[in-house]
C-alpha cells in the first residue's frame, strides 16, 4: 500500500496548495491512502467544518486535528457527523469525535489511523499518550483486520515522539510526529517494520516564523512587547510530509521517503 501523510496545513497558503497539488500527487503517485494534518488549517488556528470538507475533496481520505482541535466552534459538532476528522485520542474525556478510525482504500483494504497529544512541553496537562496508544494497537493488531495503521504524534519535543515511534514499532506502518512546522531529516524504517519521522513539517509558506507572517513574532522576540495578532504567512506554500510502502500481507514498511514539494524548500519526493 502506499501511504501519504501530509504535515500540519497553515493557513490559506497551506489549503491552496493542498487543493492545487494534492489531486496531482495522488495520481502521479499512485497513492492508495493520504492523511493530512489541519489542525492549522483556518487562519492558523483549529479547522472548520468548511475547511475540512476543502482539504477532504481535494483527496485527504482523513484529516486529523491536534492540540488546536476545538478552536473553532463548529469543529464540536462537524467532527460528530464526519468520521474522517480524527482528534487526539488522549484529549478531554468530554471531547465530541474519535481518536481513531478504521477506514478502507478504494481496492478495500482497512487503514487505522489515530492520534496523541504529547506532555512534554505542551501547554495543557493531556492524559498519558503511550496507554491511550496501547489500547488502540491491541484492539487493532497490525496485520489482522488493519492491513495498515498510522499513528499521528502531535507534540513538541523530538525525544517524546521518537519514544513513541519505537513504541509502536512493529505495531504501526507509519509514526509521523506533527507540531512543530519544521521537516526533520531522519526519514527511516524502524528495526521492527514501523516507517518514522520526527516531524512531517508544514503545508504553508516557509518564508515566515514556523508559518505565521515574520513581522508581529521577530517584533516580540526582538523587543518583547506584542502589537497585533499572529497572522499566516500568504506566500506560496511547500506541502511537507512522509511517504511509506506497505506489505500487504504484513503492514510493516518496506519503503519511506521525505516529502516536500512547492514553495521555497527543496524539493523531494518518492
Amino acid at each position: 500500500m502506499r501511504l501519504l501523510f501530509l504535515g500540519d496545513v497553515m493557513g490559506r497558503a497551506g489549503r491552496a496548495a493542498i487543493a492545487e497539488r494534492l489531486p496531482k500527487l495522488r495520481e502521479a503517485w499512485k497513492l492508495d491512502f493520504v492523511v493530512v494534518n489541519g489542525e492549522n488549517a483556518s487562519n492558523g488556528m483549529g479547522l472548520t467544518a468548511e475547511h475540512a470538507k476543502g482539504i477532504l475533496e481535494a483527496g485527504a481520505d482523513v484529516v486529523t486535528l491536534g492540540d488546536h482541535a476545538f478552536d473553532q466552534k463548529d469543529m464540536l459538532t462537524f467532527i460528530e457527523s464526519e468520521p474522517r476528522i480524527i482528534r487526539p485520542l488522549n484529549f478531554a474525556k468530554q471531547a465530541p469525535g474519535r481518536g481513531a478510525g478504521l477506514f478502507a482504500d478504494r481496492r478495500g483494504r482497512k487503514v487505522l489511523v489515530t492520534q496523541v497529544l504529547g506532555q512534554v512541553f505542551m501547554k495543557r496537562p493531556f492524559d498519558d499518550p503511550f496507554s491511550a496508544m496501547d489500547a488502540v494497537l491491541r484492539k487493532h493488531p497490525l496485520g489482522g483486520q488493519a492491513q495498515a495503521v498510522l499513528v499521528d504524534v502531535h507534540c513538541e519535543a523530538t525525544s517524546e515522539k521518537m519514544a513513541m515511534g519505537h513504541f509502536c514499532d512493529g505495531r504501526a506502518s507509519m509514526v509521523v510526529g506533527t507540531h512543530t512546522h519544521v521537516p526533520t531529516g531522519d526519514a527511516q524504517v524502524l528495526p521492527k517494520g514501523t516507517g518514522y519521522l520526527t516531524d512531517a513539517g508544514m503545508c504553508g509558506d516557509y518564508d515566515s516564523v514556523i508559518g505565521m507572517d515574520k513581522v508581529e513574532p521577530m517584533r516580540r522576540f526582538v523587543t518583547g512587547m506584542g502589537k497585533t495578532r499572529f497572522q499566516p504567512a500568504l506566500d506560496e506554500a511547500t506541502l511537507c510530509g512522509f511517504y511509506v510502502e506497505t506489505d500487504d500481507r504484513t503492514g510493516k514498511a518496506e519503503r519511506v521517503k521525505m516529502v516536500r514539494q512547492g514553495g521555497r524548500l527543496e524539493e523531494i519526493g518518492p
